[in-house]
């Protein structure tokens, strides 16, 4: 396995599969075999989720509701994705830990570094809800907080497209894909990775970020196993 520990991001948005808005029963699902999969390669897995699929903090302000307001309703989001996909892995067997930023005492631990790293030495899957429990940060930046903190070998993001490329392939047909990119390729490049927050976290404590599609059967177990899927970012 070229990957003994993980931090899974996943977008909120992922969750709809074709429906507009909430979460699609049957994508739920299939993220969760794809996660027991690796778990039960002995991969120690952790995975952050984002609320996108219910609401945004970014809506809020433009409806005209203070920022704060709306960045704390999007972390409550993210908690119910998280509540979703802990119930879909633990239906199929895999044991899960969920633990909140923002303290829901009766649903979800608090978020304690050791008690997380010691979920994960056990077998458990441990999911992180709640952002980073702070406005103005995105769950990008709770992904690679949460990463860093944990001591990840790497943060698997899980997208909608195969890559990194040159601009967005779904708007561009001439885009063309990085399989391997330096962090400070992608500054130059100015491209759009993560939140800058975030990005800057990885660079700075040396931690590669793999953008693949999750949406493919099996590539998250390929990419475990060492095969070039999607792209990485890395110090080079």
């Amino acid at each position: 396995m070229k990957y003994k520990r993980i931090l899974l991001k996943l977008s909120g948005e992922s969750l709809m599969g074709d429906k507009q808005f909430g979460i699609d029963n049957d994508r739920l699902a299939k993220y969760a075999k794809e996660i027991k999969t690796i778990v039960d390669k002995g991969v120690e897995c952790a995975i952050v989720i984002g609320g996108g699929n219910i609401f945004r903090g970014v809506q809020a302000v433009e409806g005209g509701m203070e920022r704060t307001q709306g960045d704390y309703m999007g972390m409550l989001a993210t908690v119910i994705n998280a509540m979703a996909l802990q119930s879909s892995l633990e239906s199929i067997g895999v044991d899960t830990r969920l633990q909140s930023a923002i303290e829901l005492k009766q649903i979800a631990e608090p978020f304690i570094r050791r008690r997380a790293v010691r979920h994960l030495e056990k077998g458990r899957v441990v999911i992180f809800g709640g952002g980073t429990g702070s406005p103005f940060f995105t769950t990008d930046s709770a992904a690679a907080l949460r990463a860093v903190e944990i001591d990840a070998d790497v943060i698997l993001k899980g997208t909608r497209v195969d890559g990194i490329y040159t601009s967005d392939p779904e708007k561009d047909p001439t885009a063309t894909k990085y399989d391997d990119i330096s962090f400070n390729e992608v500054y130059e490049k100015e491209l759009k990775v993560m939140d800058m927050t975030a990005f800057t976290l990885c660079n700075e404590n040396n931690l590669p970020i793999v953008v693949f599609n999750m949406n493919e059967g099996g590539n998250l177990q390929k990419i475990i196993e060492g095969k070039k899927i999607g792209s990485t970012v890395k110090s080079i």
